[in-house]
């Protein structure tokens, strides 16, 4: 192997191993003294015109960069989690400690309006969901958490949320003004209180959904024409 190719080499390697693009100087510093950068670049370059990668100029540096045929190939998309804003995320908060629990029954606890747009993102996250209407004028709507809210926080019941000693102990009770305001942890009754409701949202769910199906089968039944009978 020649010197040439040795440095060809060399400034291949240099453009692998680095994170940034690279300019004529970075390579100078790595090849002896006279080496002929340009005419290497160039020769590089040459060289990967109809590989997978190619050999580009970013302003007066180098990079490797994918091929701009294959640029479609490698495209991939991926879901970035929505970032919940602190009024959001009290409003979390008093629903999973205090369901099942109303609109007005949140504002109350936090202190401040519910903004129109707060229980739809917890809605569009999947989190939370319609529950009971409570007995009382007007049979206002309660809320209450999912399996999906229970299985991001990797819990398996609302029973195993923290209480308010642990809060303190984390030191995230500062954080959460919603939950101190009214007492944080529920009592073990209460616990049990807001999974049986969640659980019983979930059947009421369930049951809406197969009587939606068996009266879609009834439909079709009737849209079907009679038999006729023959001898």
């Amino acid at each position: 192997m020649n010197d040439r190719q040795q440095q060809l080499r060399l400034v291949e390697a240099l453009l692998f191993a680095s994170a940034e693009p690279l300019d004529e100087e970075a390579f100078a510093s790595r090849l002896p003294e006279g080496a002929d950068v340009p005419g290497l670049i160039a020769e590089l370059a040459q060289l990967y015109a109809n590989r997978g990668v190619h050999l580009v100029a970013v302003g007066r540096k180098w990079a490797f960069r994918t091929a701009p045929d294959l640029a479609a190939y490698l495209r991939t998309e991926k879901v970035v989690p929505r970032k919940f804003n602190r009024a959001t995320v009290e409003t979390l908060a008093v629903i999973a400690y205090h369901q099942p629990v109303t609109r007005p029954e949140i504002e109350e606890i936090r202190g401040v309006s519910l903004s129109k747009g707060t229980l739809d993102v917890l809605l569009e996250a999947g989190w939370i969901k319609p529950g009971r209407r409570k007995e009382g004028p007007g049979r206002p709507l309660t809320w209450v958490t999912t399996e999906a809210f229970l299985d991001h926080f990797g819990l398996a019941s609302v029973k195993d949320l923290p209480g308010i000693e642990e809060l303190k102990a984390a030191g995230l009770l500062d954080k959460r003004p919603a939950i101190a305001a009214y007492g944080a942890a529920m009592t073990e009754d209460q616990l049990a209180e807001a999974e049986a409701t969640r659980e019983a949202a979930e059947e009421e769910t369930e049951d809406a959904d197969a009587s939606l199906e068996a009266l879609a089968v009834e439909e079709d039944d009737a849209d079907e024409p009679p038999t006729e009978a023959t001898h």
